[in-house]
């Protein structure tokens, strides 16, 4: 019976082994897991001059992206994953600090863009330069299931504080 035991032993720790892998060489190198946190992002082009942006809001991924010089700002929504459901299509800004320190705000219609069959006027993406923020503004809207649990909510309370004080004063 013991050398039964050291056997289911041994063949369990001899699996463990063959199995065993570094966490750090799945899937990818390490300066590609670097580069996964923090919300940092990499798209930039070896080839050509990148820059660092960022995005900030109602966007899949916001975070710190490197990317080409040559990207607009539409590009640099794509690669945040573009808008969620939730976001201010209407109000897309890019921040930027200029020379002398003069700040500055773009405003995008991207929702112009998106729906519009004729655009009133022919608008090119403006081009993204280092250090810009891209912000996507926006707010949790409430649908009616929401609205519902919330009364749904209330009108129980109420209920039950009726409830009780008619047991009080019986």
């Amino acid at each position: 019976m013991k050398y039964i035991s050291y056997l289911i032993i041994l063949f369990t720790l001899r699996g463990g082994m063959l199995y065993a892998q570094d966490d750090l060489q799945i899937g990818s190198s390490f300066d590609q897991f670097r580069q996964a946190q923090g919300a940092f992002f990499d798209y930039s082009d070896p080839e050509s001059v990148n820059i660092k942006v960022s995005v900030w809001g109602f966007v899949k991924f916001p975070g710190k992206y490197v990317i080409p010089y040559y990207s607009n700002a539409y590009d640099l929504l794509s690669y945040a994953g573009g808008p969620t459901e939730n976001a201010n299509l209407e109000d897309i800004r890019i921040f930027r600090e200029g020379e002398d320190s003069v700040q500055t705000f773009i405003n995008l219609d991207y929702d112009d863009f998106l729906w519009n069959k004729k655009l009133t006027s022919h608008k090119r993406a403006p081009k993204v330069i280092t250090g810009d923020i891209l912000l996507v503004p926006g707010e949790d809207r409430l649908y009616f299931r929401d609205y519902f649990t919330l009364t749904l909510s209330v009108v129980s309370v109420l209920i039950s504080l009726a409830i009780l004080v008619i047991n009080i004063v019986d």
